[in-house]
């Protein structure tokens, strides 16, 4: 299965090892020569990285499915909007405890585990929610217990499968490939949102058409846990693709921990990534209300969701493949943050402004290329300025910091918005009685997100660790062949 080597070795070999004897003073040089001679890539690593992205995607599908066409799911539910949004924030609610756990077992037990155990969660959770439109098993709001119970159980896989990219891009891929690979797999997740956004608006055109909805996003639930039971069977290759990877200097996760705790640019980037993720999160799930207010419809609202995805994978993209080659993780995210901050502002405004559409669909184009593309190289920058931790102890307190912070601003965001009676301008249902006005919401959400890029670029300074040990691997492989060679 090895694809490829790196490190050709031809002065040393298996056999010189085999011709030493332990009490030879080159015998511990050579054991450690061989094991770095052993770094070699499996083509299996694309299988796994493909099951985790059908994996991400769908339980991002699973999460905001409902966000874009909330009128007409109040409407079908017999609720309100607040309930609603409350299928969103169930994620963020349930992810936070869940996440010091996923991080555990990602840490301890390894990616199968992880990979398998979150896809027959999130297969049974969508299973779960369909059961909310089969009508013969509902009696009075038993429905939204289906719905509410399918979310929550869902809600438990996000955890295992959102820690997983900076761990499969360690474990699995060489160093020239790992920001590549984490944006792949972190991507996926907002492509799932993507294709809710799309999907959403068109299967549910009414109220009635929400059963639908369910069948149509537990297919890629069933798919992907199928995948994963079948294909993914290894926490590691035989052999690692890095030197980092075959470094078994890992600290324990409790120990992790509190070297996590005492750093102060992981502190910093937990904070301010944590601030980002809640704001986009807060964006994702409320973006068709804040529009409709003004008379912009679920097909625009849908359209700008979903361009904010697809300009954000090319900026992801782009920006992946630049900081592979040139390891320039910290001037990236500044760069990319501050342009956030001010598309953000710009967002504030525009979307209080009636018949604008092709300018926000512009303004959201352009909040999330720059936004996404701090997604996944925010987190390698999150594993380097903490290594020697775990990858999943390092991205997933971040992670845990985003969920709780995105909790924060969803519900005090919703408590800024001011009722109003319900206006023939407005395309917020028409069988509502009272819409929202999110003006005052927007502009402190545009507040929050300039306040954490100043502090991320004026005090987030950091050290590649994980690089400098590399490094410093190579150069000490280098002088253990020139001494052996002279021996």
């Amino acid at each position: 299965m090895a694809e490829a080597a790196i490190h050709q070795e031809p002065e040393h070999s298996a056999a010189d090892d085999a011709m030493l004897l332990p009490e030879d003073p080159n015998y511990e040089r050579c054991q450690a020569l061989g094991k770095l001679s052993q770094v070699r890539l499996y083509r299996r690593r694309w299988l796994i990285l493909a099951v985790v992205c059908v994996l991400n995607s769908s339980n991002a599908m699973l999460w905001i499915s409902f966000a874009p066409v909330a009128d007409l799911a109040s409407i079908n539910l017999k609720c309100s909007l607040d309930t609603v949004n409350y299928l969103s924030l169930v994620y963020l609610v349930i992810s936070i405890p869940i996440g010091f756990f996923a991080s555990w077992l990602l840490d301890t037990l390894g990616l199968n585990y992880a990979i398998i155990i979150s896809s027959w969660l999130n297969m049974t959770g969508s299973i779960v929610r369909s059961a909310s439109a089969v009508t013969f098993i509902n009696t009075g709001r038993s429905n939204l217990v289906y719905l509410f119970v399918g979310q929550s159980i869902c809600a438990v896989a996000q955890p295992l499968v959102i820690f997983v990219p900076a761990k499969l891009a360690a474990v699995w891929f060489p160093e020239h490939q790992r920001a590549t690979a984490n944006m792949i797999a972190s991507m996926s997740n907002p492509f799932g949102i993507f294709l809710a956004n799309i999907l959403s608006p068109v299967i549910v055109s009414r109220d009635k058409d929400l059963p639908i909805l369910h069948c149509v996003y537990g297919i890629p639930a069933v798919l992907a846990c199928i995948l994963a039971t079948a294909g993914v069977h290894e926490k590691a290759p035989p052999t690692p693709p890095s030197l980092s990877a075959g470094n078994s200097a890992s600290e324990p996760f409790f120990a992790g921990l509190k070297q996590l705790i005492k750093n102060k640019a992981y502190i910093i980037i937990m904070i301010c990534f944590g601030s980002g993720l809640g704001i986009f999160t807060a964006f994702s799930a409320f973006l068709e209300q804040i529009l409709c207010f003004n008379g912009y419809s679920n097909f625009i609202s849908g359209l700008c969701g979903a361009l904010f995805i697809v300009f954000g994978a090319i900026g992801a993209l782009l920006c992946g493949l630049y900081v592979d080659r040139t390891k320039k993780f910290t001037e990236v995210v500044k760069i990319c943050f501050a342009l956030t901050a001010l598309t953000v502002i710009v967002f504030a405004v525009v979307s209080n402004l009636k018949k604008v559409a092709p300018l926000l669909v512009v303004i959201c184009s352009l909040l999330g290329f720059f936004g996404f593309a701090i997604y996944p190289i925010a987190m390698e920058l999150a594993v380097e300025c903490s290594y020697p931790v775990g990858e999943g102890s390092s991205t997933g307190l971040a992670f845990i910091s985003g969920q709780v912070q995105g909790l924060i601003y969803m519900v005090v965001f919703q408590s800024l918005t001011k009722p109003y009676a319900a206006s023939p301008l407005s395309s917020c249902g028409k069988n509502q009685t009272e819409i929202y006005d999110w003006s005052i919401a927007t502009l402190v959400m545009a507040g929050i997100c300039s306040v954490a890029a100043c502090i991320f670029i004026i005090f987030f300074h950091t050290d590649y660790k994980r690089l400098k040990a590399e490094l410093a691997s190579e150069k000490e492989k280098h002088e253990d062949e020139d001494q052996l060679v002279q021996a």
